[in-house]
């Protein structure tokens, strides 16, 4: 693939099948094939229409897309790269329903690889602690209650409320690169931990007057911009601004393509944003090489259902 492919060229190259798999060798075993049970570097090409191995340890057989979110899938892989790239290329994502017209599946099928895709994503979540200079803030996803019609408008609901929308943690580092982080509410005691599980101590960060962030200035150089007081830059010259736009691409998403996500996904749609933001200075190329070697993880369409909303 080039650097600058256009969706005709993407169609073209991946209309071969066997161009797709060569591609996902390349990507998922750069350093050489490894067996998929043992993880031994020793193994045979076996001859046959579908490319598959055989390892020299453990006698097993394999493919280049076991243990991959494309196992036991009867998609073919053509598809497979098509719905990726078409995901990652647009700004915002793209819908089910439009993903089923595109590659002619149906529109469960195409959500359930959308959600497939978006277990991958989540695997490119650092998991080493941010540190730096660090901006810090909330933002509560599920439309504003004055925009509803009468009998749709939810009661008492002012303020921070979580009847009817659910609060998200973002955390923005001075690379530019944000995490994203569903949580249950956004008190002190679930804000605090995350903070100390997610950014090494001696940092600076950088909130807003909400009080669930107050004492965190024993273990960081905590810095406070009011916007109570209409303050978007502090008198040191720190400001949240960028992790605000970021918030505004988030919701833009949502509203744009999505239009309604339910607390039980809404983490995997903010894992979707956050690589697409995090890569957003590479090319389409780039982006879609970089997910795709990223590909050993699999959901189980049972555990998708099953699973209720967890948070982190």
């Amino acid at each position: 693939m080039n650097q600058n492919n256009n969706l005709i060229q993407i169609f073209e190259y991946f209309s071969d099948n066997q161009r797709c798999i060569d591609l996902l060798v390349r990507l998922r075993w750069s350093e050489g094939i490894m067996c998929t049970f043992c993880k031994h570097n020793k193994v045979y090409n076996l001859t046959g229409k579908n490319k598959r191995y055989k390892c020299a340890k453990c006698l097993k057989q394999f493919s280049v897309i076991k243990g991959t979110i494309f196992e036991n899938s009867p998609i073919t892989l053509q598809k497979w790269f098509v719905a990726i790239y078409l995901m990652l290329c647009d700004k915002k994502g793209i819908s089910s329903t439009q993903l089923s017209r595109n590659i002619t599946v149906t529109q469960p099928t195409a959500w359930f690889m959308l959600q497939r895709i978006r277990f991958m994503l989540r695997s490119r979540i650092t998991k080493v602690k941010l540190k730096g200079l660090i901006q810090i803030d909330e933002t509560f996803v599920g439309g504003k209650n004055r925009n509803r019609p009468f009998h749709k408008k939810v009661k008492y609901n002012k303020g921070r409320s979580f009847k009817d929308k659910t609060p998200v943690l973002g955390m923005l580092d001075e690379n530019g690169n944000i995490k994203t982080i569903v949580i249950p509410n956004t008190r002190a005691e679930v804000l605090k931990p995350l903070v100390y599980k997610t950014i090494e101590t001696n940092s600076i960060i950088v909130t807003d007057e909400w009080k669930a962030y107050k004492g965190l200035d024993k273990d960081y150089t905590h810095f406070v911009v009011d916007h109570g007081r209409s303050q978007y830059v502090n008198d040191q010259g720190f400001t949240t601004n960028p992790l605000e736009g970021a918030w505004s691409h988030l919701k833009r998403m949502i509203i744009g393509v999505y239009h309604k996500v339910s607390r039980k996904y809404l983490q995997r749609y903010c894992d979707e944003f956050a690589f697409r933001f995090n890569t957003r200075l590479l090319t389409d190329s780039e982006r879609f090489k970089l997910a795709l070697s990223h590909v050993e993880c699999r959901l189980r369409h049972q555990d998708l259902t099953r699973d209720s909303l967890q948070f982190r």
